[in-house]
């Protein structure tokens, strides 16, 4: 793998810096740190051998049921 030194650094932060602009660099910092506190805590649950915790938008509605063969329940037209 390849070693990133200070000049690569510097480059890399200036190339993100014309792609994305000044202002929304703040953003995107907090929302990658954000991102790796979560993996890292789901990664902790893991390895103590819980079940991570599901959210509401990961859980499956209505439209999302199935039979027991696996398919999706025919719906009246």
């Amino acid at each position: 793998m390849a070693d990133l030194g200070g000049p690569e650094i510097i480059v890399i932060i200036i190339a993100v810096a014309l792609l994305f602009g000044w202002k929304r660099m703040p953003d995107m910092a907090r929302s990658l740190g954000r991102s790796v506190r979560i993996f890292k805590s789901e990664v902790d649950q893991l390895r103590a051998g819980e079940a991570p915790e599901t959210h509401a938008a990961d859980t499956p509605g209505p439209t999302a049921t199935r039979t027991p063969e696996g398919r999706a329940p025919r719906t009246p037209l």
